[in-house]
């Protein structure tokens, strides 16, 4: 028994890599799909209305959480949570937004490396002002030189492209969606912890991306900027159900690993999974350049070097645990 123990943590972190292998995954899709609609908004649109007709069957299936989702309104009325935490879903909106946008044309290495640098730099600025968490993190050399390194990855996987402005532009999507990412998980916790379950919480954040994104498409199919379709093959459709299941999968995970390796074992998936993605599969007309992979890796590095003080404070509560 005591062996097999030991192979349960390397274990858990292994099927975290994989599970966070469906992060690219998603980019891709919803990428292909901006691709085919020659929108983004159009793309985020369809890999939102997926997902919630998902999260939909999965409320409406059971007599708690359809309670549960009916005291919305009230709750928000009530305030006792921060308002903002009611629109947490407009984080989700810009990362799908910005992947049906620019994913098919950065490729899903270079979109998912300049998307997980904004999430570092967010996560520095988020713990030292204090945003959804309880107990503020002053800036420190580690947290810094993580944020260093993620903006040196982004440079990175940019430069193959430093010559052609649009394609710069673009870039800047995903890493001002990574910066946004900061206090998203914050707000899902508030209304989870406000509603009684995570699964309604999950399923007002697709209603609030969906509602703006239908919004602004819908404004602009009537003012004749844009035209819109449904696309004709099925995977294309995957988009918002990948997203889910990476969001479930890291629920389970996390009982066994705890956050700090979660988050680092998914950000390695996010990332390996991004380059043998454009390295496997030429049809998505991506190509992985020695930078791109070097860029990777650095972010992984920023993103490990980040994350020591916050092992360093959960090996400290441990060990007060303990000693009480």
């Amino acid at each position: 028994m005591k062996v097999a123990k030991k192979y349960v943590i390397p274990l858990l972190f292994i099927a975290t890599v994989l599970a966070g292998m469906l992060s690219p995954m998603q980019s891709a899709v919803n990428g292909q799909v901006g691709k085919e609609l020659g929108d983004g908004n159009a793309s985020a649109v369809v890999s939102f209305g997926s997902g919630l007709v998902v999260m939909a069957v999965i409320i409406l299936s059971r007599k708690s959480t359809r309670q549960q989702f009916v005291s919305i309104p009230s709750r928000i009325r009530a305030g006792r949570i921060p308002w903002w935490s009611w629109l947490a879903g407009l984080c989700g909106a810009m990362v799908v937004f910005s992947e049906g946008a620019s994913a098919s044309v950065l490729g899903v290495a270079t979109f998912q490396t300049t998307l997980i640098s904004g999430m570092v730099i967010s996560g520095l600025l988020c713990d030292r002002f204090g945003i959804g968490v309880e107990i503020k993190q002053p800036f420190n050399v580690p947290r810094v030189l993580g944020a260093i390194l993620a903006v040196a990855a982004t440079v990175l996987v940019v430069l193959p492209n430093w010559q052609a402005p649009s394609v710069i532009g673009l870039a800047v999507l995903p890493f001002l969606a990574g910066l946004l990412a900061g206090w998203q998980p914050a707000g899902n916790s508030a209304v989870a912890r406000e509603t009684g379950s995570m699964l309604v919480s999950i399923t007002w954040n697709f209603i609030v991306g969906f509602t703006v994104l239908a919004l602004a498409l819908l404004i602009r199919v009537l003012i004749g900027a844009t035209s819109f379709h449904l696309p004709h093959t099925w995977w294309m459709y995957l988009g918002g159900p990948l997203g889910l299941l990476s969001i479930a999968l890291m629920g389970l995970l996390v009982r066994g690993l705890g956050l700090l390796l979660l988050g680092l074992a998914s950000t390695a998936g996010q990332l390996i999974g991004s380059v043998l993605i454009d390295w496997l599969v030429p049809a998505l007309g991506a190509q992985v350049y020695l930078v791109t992979v070097l860029g990777a890796f650095v972010a992984l590095v920023g993103a490990v070097i980040a994350a020591i003080p916050s092992a360093k404070n959960e090996s400290d509560a441990a060990a007060s645990q303990s000693i009480a």
